[in-house]
């Protein structure tokens, strides 16, 4: 079976969770004799061509053309996958929500939307309204996609809900964690305080709530740092830095207790992690949270948000802890809960470690992934 991704932000270089997906599960399609294939437009002058342990990576340069870059992207990439498809039959294309809106192929493929986070669930789950142009593009690709399959229960019927999809088929497959990469190092020793975040720095992920929680987590425990891991953003209402934003909240007392660092590669992300006494990823919305999964992954004990999916991925007081992701306090009780508890913290990092191996780890999605894919490319030949 041939498979081909849609990606733009494959690693390494800058990528967030769809990119790291993509790279998991497609190096273990590989492994498991897939033929695999990921393409995708890039801030580059020329194409690309490259291995990535059994995955062809293909990125294709980006049009620079203001205004016309939905026409001139859609066709260059609409002309790599048929000539992909011409080497070597493609049997699924996968992609994120908007992938089909501007491309249009010949190719017999049977085309897949991957529901990760699209236009309409971001901005409405956040209180915003969807942008005329970007919610067109949208429901075009939809219109044009052959199955559906989502990372979680909550964004599938939620867009489900938006995107008027009344009865269509839509698969859950939680996007995979390299559970043999991320696991726990004794080898590393656990810093006590230590509570870790790792995402983009912006107002969704929670990053102001967690910093505003940092005056009554010290007060209760006086070793507690915080280490937030991340790009930095540009904040769309003012226009300047969150970073700067977030450290103009914090008062000169607490300025040791709070560190901020720069964006660290996936592959160098589990030391980091084996670190920490607490993982905190207080979001105010996910598609999924690649990065809670890792953090369960390492058994450690994690506190994120109960809106969205939290609930899909942690049990609350069993694999880990759900806070009011826009209440500060809340967000501060459950990590001071974790930091006074090291019995508490382990026996929730244990389970952690379990339900991440049992529902999340690479082997078991792959499987359920390779069935999906022989599922669509059936009905779309009985169609």
């Amino acid at each position: 079976m041939h498979i081909c991704f849609i990606c733009n932000e494959y690693p390494p270089g800058r990528h967030g969770g769809v990119g790291s997906f993509t790279q998991t599960l497609g190096r273990a399609l590989a492994r498991n004799g897939c033929r695999v294939t990921v393409a995708g437009v890039y801030p580059i002058e020329k194409t690309i061509r490259e291995d990535d342990e059994g995955v062809a990576v293909i990125r294709l340069p980006h049009a620079g053309v203001r205004g016309a870059g939905f026409i001139v992207n859609g066709r260059r990439l609409a002309s790599e996958l048929e000539a992909i498809n011409r080497q070597h039959k493609i049997d699924v294309i996968d992609g994120p929500e908007l992938s089909f809106a501007n491309i249009r192929l010949h190719a017999a493929a049977t085309k897949v939307i991957r529901m990760n986070g699209g236009h309409h669930f971001f901005t409405t789950t956040l209180g915003q309204r969807p942008a005329v142009w970007r919610g067109w593009q949208e429901r075009r690709s939809f219109a044009r996609a052959d199955e559906l399959c989502a990372v979680s229960e909550f964004i599938a019927e939620t867009t489900r809900g938006l995107l008027k999809l009344g009865n269509r088929p839509i698969e859950i497959l939680p996007n995979p964690v390299d559970t043999e990469r991320f696991k726990p190092r004794p080898d590393v020793h656990e810093e006590d305080g230590l509570i870790v975040f790792t995402g983009t720095l912006c107002e969704k992920k929670g990053v102001r709530q967690l910093v505003q929680a940092m005056p009554r987590i010290v007060a209760e425990v006086p070793q507690a740092r915080l280490l937030l891991i991340g790009r930095d953003s540009i904040d769309p209402l003012t226009g300047a830095s969150f970073k700067s934003q977030m450290e103009k909240l914090i008062e000169p007392r607490l300025q040791p207790h709070v560190k901020f660092a720069d964006f660290i590669d996936n592959s160098r992300l589990p030391e980091t992690l084996a670190s920490a006494s607490v993982c905190v990823y207080p979001s105010h919305m996910e598609a999924q949270g690649i990065v809670i999964i890792e953090g369960m992954a390492m058994s450690k004990a994690v506190v994120t948000g109960k809106t969205g999916p939290g609930p899909e991925l942690v049990e609350e007081e069993v694999s880990g802890m759900l806070c009011d992701p826009y209440d500060p306090a809340s967000i501060a009780a459950k990590v001071v809960g974790l930091l006074k508890d090291p019995s508490l913290r382990r026996q929730i990092g244990a389970r952690a470690r379990l339900r991440a191996v049992n529902k999340f780890s690479v082997e078991t999605l792959v499987r359920l992934n390779t069935d999906f894919y022989h599922r669509c490319v059936e009905n779309h030949r009985n169609a």
